[in-house]
């Protein structure tokens, strides 16, 4: 199995595990994120988010912020976290989950994207970035 149908494998089963609706698997490179995989992302989407730069979006902002970014509803946010084409998933809360180098950086991004709105616990997002961190080629080591 090469790395793509790993990690789409990787993310099939990380989607189906907390009722995910859509998701994505963001690498870092270059001081940004390049997408390696998605599920159930627009074609569109996937174009707008294929490289990432630091600090900008979701993904990016958990990139610069190492730590989990959360939306309860990506169609209504005000924030400025989510960009515009995000807003074409069909998903309502999502998460941003940084994945830890094993040192003071960020090796990846997990997205991950549910059918409702919710405001995730803290417990919650330890749970999911624990999840996260076993991402192949993406894994603290």
């Amino acid at each position: 199995m090469n790395t793509s149908d790993e990690l789409e494998c990787w993310l099939q089963s990380f989607l189906a595990k907390y009722n995910g609706t859509a998701g994505t698997i963001h690498l870092f490179e270059n001081g940004g994120l390049r997408l390696a995989t998605a599920i159930n992302i627009p074609p569109q989407v996937q174009q707008v988010v294929a490289w990432v730069p630091n600090g900008k979006g979701m993904a990016g902002l958990a990139l610069e912020r190492k730590t989990p970014i959360q939306i309860c509803n990506l169609k209504e946010d005000t924030s400025g976290n989510v960009k515009p084409g995000a807003k074409a998933v069909n998903a309502q809360a999502a998460v941003a989950l940084p994945v830890s180098d094993g040192a003071s950086g960020v090796r990846a991004v997990i997205g991950i994207a549910f059918p409702h709105e919710h405001e995730f616990t803290s417990a919650e997002l330890d749970d999911l970035t624990t999840a996260a961190s076993t991402v192949p080629g993406a894994a603290i080591t």
